[in-house]
């Protein structure tokens, strides 16, 4: 049952509307405004009911600022002389607006999608606490998925111990973005964090780059420099591609961490290490110690605990979330007015294989940026090999009808992805994707009329 307040000093109004509008209702009235806000911002109703008529306009105007804050969706109804007052109230967040009398068909379903919208925005609401606390101490990363949101956990739960961790994925699965959320989530978080790529530095100078060194260790050395072990202090100390080091630099790594301290080159006065030690490598760590390109016991000694960043073709349906990020970073990089990505555009970017995961979206999106010339990015600034995907290797001979089939198909694809993207509300979507909410219904119906004609 819905519960309604009428807001309004029209008495006749009550009257006509308590016995029909039906067993699904239930109508209270209030002609008192501080009584009919203390029972909205009590959430004593699912609806209000606001009556314009007779009403002073910058009461009304101030009356529904006041309840906004309750989320409680409001009809409006109004005469010829609150016309005005009607449209400000709309443009502010009033649902709906009707004329008196109202016609009673009409109210109910204004009445029925006003409480609809109510509850889905509740919904979305808690939705989105939730994620909120999932996602706490890692909002450099994006994504609402199973996957990401497995990622999420596992660093809450690792961050403020003490304990190695070895993150692992591709290339631009964003392993950095990892590292970064478990010291931000650790106790060392106000201390320095300090990544290095051990495959970017020659295995000639990694030891000097780790350990540091002192005046005249090798030549050319004229100064005493720390090394990045030392750098990092209490902080964190994150080594990218671990395993691109060298079997010598393993041996030494590993006593480091066994005996937490090490001595910079050319001195024999050892130094505590005061870091944490975080890991990471695209590369099959296992396997390489199957084949003697990485020691076993430093293997171990690193991978207490294992994070796995998803390749992004495991979690596509984050990609709206990230590309319209890259949008928004790329058109203030470049002050161009790009503000949308259309919905076949989008479409393309989700159906991509992604070999090169969120980095290759960031640079796909980020040249769709530089080629835009109005606010929304279509297929046609994506590269080719998006914008003529494979038909499943169908030949140059094609079933008849085939042309419509995979038209529909396509369709019924990009609504099912915008209510996704929308949680849910297929309200939301249909206005997203600029189509009427009873079209919606029909495309993602169609797979199942279908069959059931099949059947009978």
């Amino acid at each position: 049952m819905i519960r309604i307040l009428l807001y309004s000093k029209d008495t006749g109004l009550q009257l006509m509307l308590q016995p029909t509008l039906g067993a699904d209702f239930q109508l209270s009235v209030e002609a008192e405004p501080d009584t009919a806000m203390g029972l909205v911002l009590n959430r004593k109703c699912d609806v209000l009911i606001m009556d314009l008529a007779g009403g002073d306009a910058e009461e009304q105007l101030d009356f529904f600022d006041r309840i906004r804050v309750s989320r409680v969706p409001v009809v409006i109804m109004l005469d010829d002389e609150s016309r005005e007052t009607a449209q400000e109230l709309v443009e502010r967040g009033a649902h709906n607006c009707f004329r008196k009398p109202p016609a009673l068909s009409e109210l109910r379903v204004a009445v029925r999608r006003a409480h609809e919208y109510g509850s889905l925005r509740r919904d979305l609401e808690n939705i989105n606490s939730q994620l909120r606390e999932k996602t706490a101490g890692c909002d450099q990363m994006i994504g609402s998925s199973a996957r990401l949101c497995h990622v999420y956990d596992m660093i809450r739960r690792v961050a403020p111990l003490e304990v190695s961790v070895l993150i692992t994925g591709e290339s631009g699965t964003g392993k950095e973005l990892i590292a970064r959320a478990l010291h931000n989530l650790s106790e060392r978080r106000q201390h320095p964090l300090v990544p290095i790529s051990c495959g970017a530095i020659p295995d000639t100078l990694i030891e000097g780059e780790l350990f540091g060194s002192e005046k005249g260790a090798y030549t050319g050395s004229s100064v005493s420099r720390r090394g990045y072990l030392e750098q990092a202090g209490r902080g964190t100390l994150f080594l990218d591609e671990i395993g691109e080091l060298s079997a010598r630099t393993q041996v030494k790594l590993l006593r480091v961490l066994q005996e937490r301290q090490f001595c910079r080159l050319g001195s024999n006065a050892p130094i505590p290490l005061n870091a944490r030690v975080v890991f990471a490598t695209h590369r099959n760590l296992k396997a390489m110690v199957e084949d003697g390109y990485f020691r076993l016991d430093l293997y171990y000694r690193i991978n207490v605990m294992g994070i796995k960043a998803p390749p992004l073709r495991d979690h596509t349906e984050d990609i709206p979330l990230l590309a319209r990020h890259f949008v928004k970073k790329y058109a203030e990089v470049y002050r161009k007015h790009v503000t949308t990505i259309a919905p076949n555009a989008m479409a393309l970017l989700v159906d991509h294989a992604w070999p090169g995961n969120v980095r290759e979206l960031e640079n796909i999106i980020q040249k769709a940026i530089v080629l835009t010339d109005d606010d929304t990015i279509r297929p046609e600034q994506l590269p080719e090999d998006m914008q003529q995907p494979d038909l499943l290797g169908v030949g140059d001979s094609l079933p008849s009808g085939f042309f419509e089939d995979q038209l529909n198909g396509y369709k019924v694809k990009i609504a099912q992805k915008a209510i996704q993207d929308c949680h849910g509300n297929k309200t939301l979507a249909a206005r997203n994707l600029h189509i009427s909410r009873t079209y919606l219904h029909r495309l993602i119906r169609e797979p199942l009329d279908e069959v059931d004609h099949a059947v009978a």
